[in-house]
């Protein structure tokens, strides 16, 4: 009878891997089919609008494409989407990289954050946009003055979510690191470390989106290149469906940016029990 049963059970050991797979398989294929059904109906209700207005004011969807195909065969849409993406990246793979011992420096050593807290408070409340004039003023208005707005945006909001994450240790686990006879260095990378990576992830994918407000605004004002640049000089030539494509690369692009950080964090967070 045991070997019967074990027979059975090794058969059904050997048949599961394929409905569960086809289980986790079925919700993954729903949500990319809603996604799309919602792109294909936003795009319809966009044409069904555009009817009633002129092609300045809303352009249609193929009046769009049409001026997406224009601006890649000169170039334009490429250059601008290359020139925005690299100073992202810059600025904010420095904020992050500054960002997140600042915020444990702070969260470990008291009296650093208390000195640092006016500053913090002070200027997570100014918007990098404050800061446009002074930037090109001080750095010029080539590459550096837009990296050091975004680093600006990117710093602050890495810096205060590694924080709470440190301040977010449960002291019941610190005590008990110490008891075990683990030093300051020790306990930062055993017990510190394990429960602010979440925060670190969440502070990193806000500083992200801000990152895309940021280089707009600085592009706007001071660039020569860009995606905020071709959404400012389409006003010039009254090419609103440039602007319509300008907005929407920038939407991919940072949906884009921020799936491939998921990515590349999930594994990491799956360990702490933290899922995007």
């Amino acid at each position: 009878m045991s070997v019967d049963v074990r027979t059975v059970a090794e058969r059904t050991a050997r048949a599961e891997p394929g409905p569960a797979r086809r289980r986790r398989t079925r919700p993954r294929l729903t949500r990319v089919g809603l996604s799309v059904l919602s792109v294909a109906l936003g795009i319809v209700i966009w044409d069904l609008v555009s009817r009633n207005y002129t092609a300045f004011f809303l352009p249609s969807p193929l009046l769009t494409w049409r001026g997406a195909v224009e601006l890649v065969q000169d170039g334009t849409l490429w250059s601008s989407v290359s020139a925005s993406s690299t100073r992202i990246l810059t600025g904010w793979g420095l904020g992050v990289v500054i960002g997140v011992p600042v915020g444990l420096l702070m969260g470990c050593v008291p009296w650093l954050r208390l000195m640092l807290d006016p500053y913090i408070q002070f200027f997570r409340f100014v918007p990098p946009i404050a800061f446009v004039t002074l930037a090109i003023i001080w750095l010029g208005p080539g590459e550096a003055s837009k990296v050091a707005l975004i680093f600006y945006t990117t710093v602050f909001i890495v810096a205060l979510n590694t924080l709470a994450g440190v301040l977010s240790v449960d002291e019941l686990r610190l005590r008990a690191a110490r008891a075990l006879g683990a030093g300051p260095a020790r306990t930062l990378v055993s017990v510190v470390l394990p429960s602010t990576v979440p925060h670190v992830v969440t502070g990193a994918r806000l500083a992200m989106g801000n990152s895309f407000l940021t280089i707009v605004s600085a592009e706007i004002v001071a660039a020569q290149s860009g995606l905020g640049s071709l959404i400012w000089t389409a006003r010039n030539y009254a090419k609103t469906e440039w602007v319509f494509v300008g907005i929407i690369a920038l939407g991919v692009l940072g949906y884009l940016f921020d799936w491939i950080l998921r990515a590349v964090t999930s594994r990491t967070l799956r360990r702490y029990g933290v899922t995007f």
